[in-house]
């Protein structure tokens, strides 16, 4: 897999949590400190989850069957179209700000990368080309999430800009699936 489809995929991965990001970070009680472990939280899930979805992918080939990529492109684009669908969701709350809801949000943005790690990433023989696959994501979602935190200073004003990373995404998974199963 090239660095460019892993870094689409991180991005795709990511802007979930920069949507989370971008809502935390609009809300006007929350410290430097909460924020950073939302950023800690949500890129460690990210590696994780996709890490775990990749090793899951590779043993479920290498032991059980052949997973075709028109299946695995099914499967993004299905979390894609899911990701569109949770953006056209009404939300009208923020995420709430308690202790530990950081771990808890870290998880929730997270679980989609497991999916994506067992369709996408399944096919990396060497874990440490798996390893460091799965790095690249939790890299990208940690950026984002800080240029989401960052850029909040400057768009306190609206609020809807997180409901559109879900659509960017959404969009982007599903392109990405296309490609899996055509291309």
């Amino acid at each position: 897999m090239t660095f460019y489809s892993i870094f689409l995929i991180g991005l795709a991965l990511s802007l979930d949590a920069f949507g989370v990001a971008l809502c935390i970070g609009l809300n006007k009680n929350v410290n430097v400190r909460y924020k950073m472990l939302c950023s800690l939280s949500f890129s460690f899930f990210q590696f994780l989850f996709s890490f775990i979805g990749a090793y899951a992918g590779f043993l479920f080939n290498t032991y059980i069957a052949s997973m075709p990529q028109i299946i695995g492109g099914i499967v993004i684009s299905i979390v894609g179209v899911l990701m569109i669908k949770e953006g056209m969701d009404n939300k009208d709350e923020c995420a709430l700000v308690k202790p530990g809801m950081w771990a808890i949000l870290g998880i929730s943005v997270s679980i989609d990368a497991l999916v994506v790690g067992f369709t996408a990433l399944n096919n990396i023989s060497n874990k440490i080309s798996m390893l460091n696959n799965t790095l690249i994501i939790g890299l990208i979602t940690l950026v984002n999430t800080i240029l989401a935190f960052f850029i909040t200073k400057y768009l306190k004003r609206i609020e809807l800009i997180g409901k559109y990373a879900d659509y960017i995404g959404g969009i982007i998974l599903v392109l990405f699936g296309i490609k899996m199963m055509f291309f």
